[in-house]
């Protein structure tokens, strides 16, 4: 055993202050180290993955990515830096540290300047990888607040896809910053609901949460809504009045829709972003506000600032950090936990005894197309519970939910024989029943027809409506002896 083994075993007891039950990915060709390497960050409370090559590293990571990455410099399929740049490529807020037996400075200095985390060279000090990795969990992922949990921060996001849970690390990493965000992202894809995450993630959780749809608000109004009025600022105006923006002082103000803003609210906006103050309307007298901007918008913003409809210097204040939401469409990993997250919750609302999905038609809601997104998806769990009369969804229903005709696969057999049973039931809905008339029109003797009724069980006088014709009609039946 090295030196260094022989530390990260006498550093086994030690506690893990920063990330405990956290997903470390180490990668190592060597099979004793990689093992001892794996038993020792357990009892340190981590969560380990052990891998010996870069493929099997990639590949693991599809799967579930973890929250951080220790990775050999030599490794037997490619090098050790080669994975380092393609994890920094895929997943720039994942923290790498890599190690060696082989280090140089020329190698540290690449290392680190290309965004590794540490660089440590074999044999190396069991207690400083330890303090590496909690300090680069500390800033990868900041605590949450005590009294939410860990997981509270993102709640109403539920997601087990590889991309959301990508997107849902960076915002936890941005959320520690008052940086502004602008959130993309298809209509319907939850832009305000990683917003409000973002905001309980935030050091401003505490604070208020204020979202304004600017798309929503009719021009005239929006102007006062937002910055608020005086006395007298306007015929009606007989309050003053505080605006929006002076509500989420000290918190979150999100401006959903941001590329629907009139050009000059853009230009007032700006001026709060730079000056970090608001004037009412009406008054000159500046108010300091202290307020983090996150904005939406599902428009093409670089397509409107070349049209002038949007103004490129509030377009770089608002776009520090882009977020960007997936359509739905490329996270169906998500489709089965949301739906049914969501079928829950509204069987509680209607006093519905609904237990879940038939296969079929939870394999209808994961194959479709979801133009419109989770709200979409939302929509219809609420309308096929609202419709349920049996414990389990079952596939027509939801067909009916999504305006997909139903497609049912027959047999040639069975094809023929319900285009027979119905072709004659219109016949005799046509000719009130009386089977010489159906007979004529389907062009086959009255014999032979009383033989399909009879093959579908038809009876005929079921569909007369004067009954006093039902008798003589059954007197004719030439099949009535038979």
């Amino acid at each position: 055993m090295s030196a260094a083994d022989e530390q990260l075993a006498a550093a086994g007891a030690a506690r893990n202050p920063a990330g405990k039950g956290a997903h470390l990915l180490v990668v190592d060709d060597d099979a004793d180290l990689l093992r001892l390497l794996s038993m020792r960050l357990t009892a340190n409370g981590y969560r380990v993955t052990g891998v010996g090559s870069a493929e099997a590293a990639l590949a693991r990571m599809s799967i579930e990515l973890p929250r951080l990455v220790i990775s050999d410099i030599r490794l037997p399929d490619r090098d050790g830096m080669s994975l380092f740049q393609e994890i920094r490529h895929n997943y720039p807020a994942l923290p790498v540290i890599l190690l060696t037996a082989h280090g140089t400075i020329p190698d540290a200095i690449e290392a680190t300047t290309l965004g590794a985390y540490a660089y440590l060279t074999k044999p190396f000090d069991a207690k400083l990888l330890l303090d590496r990795i909690a300090q680069a969990l500390s800033l990868s992922a900041p605590a949450a607040s005590p009294s939410n949990g860990d997981e509270a921060w993102r709640a109403g996001l539920i997601s087990r896809s590889q991309c959301m849970d990508e997107l849902l690390a960076e915002a936890r990493l941005v959320a520690a910053s008052d940086a502004s965000i602008l959130i993309r992202g298809e209509s319907g894809t939850g832009k305000e609901l990683l917003a409000n995450a973002i905001h309980r993630a935030s050091r401003r959780a505490k604070a208020p949460f204020i979202a304004v749809n600017c798309g929503a608000i009719p021009e005239a109004l929006l102007e006062s809504e937002l910055f608020g009025h005086v006395k007298g600022a306007y015929t009606g105006a007989v309050s003053s009045r505080e605006g929006l923006v002076q509500a989420a002082d000290g918190g979150t103000l999100f401006l959903d829709e941001i590329g629907d803003m009139p050009l000059l609210l853009q230009v007032k906006l700006l001026r709060v972003l730079q000056e970090r103050v608001v004037r009412q309307l009406g008054s000159d007298i500046p108010r300091p506000v202290d307020v983090r901007i996150l904005s939406a918008t599902h428009r093409d913003l670089d397509a409107a600032m070349l049209e002038g409809q949007f103004r490129e210097d509030l377009y770089y204040r608002l776009n520090v950090i882009t977020l960007t939401l997936p359509p739905l469409s490329q996270r169906r990993e998500d489709i089965t936990p949301m739906a049914t997250q969501f079928l829950h919750t509204l069987a509680a609302k209607y006093g519905k005894t609904v237990r879940g999905y038939a296969p079929d038609a939870l394999e209808a809601l994961t194959t479709a197309s979801w133009p419109g997104n989770v709200r979409q998806l939302y929509n219809v769990v609420e309308h096929v519970c609202a419709l349920a009369t049996a414990p389990l969804i079952p596939l027509s229903l939801v067909q009916r939910a999504l305006r997909v005709p139903s497609l049912e696969v027959l047999s040639y057999t069975e094809a023929k024989q319900r285009f027979e049973r119905n072709y004659l039931v219109q016949l005799l809905k046509l000719t009130d029943g009386n089977v010489a008339d159906a007979a004529r029109l389907a062009e086959r003797n009255r014999t032979e027809f009383y033989r399909l009724l009879q093959k579908y069980d038809l009876d005929a006088s079921l569909f007369r409506t004067d009954p006093t014709l039902v008798a003589s009609e059954r007197q004719d039946d030439p099949l009535k002896n038979q």
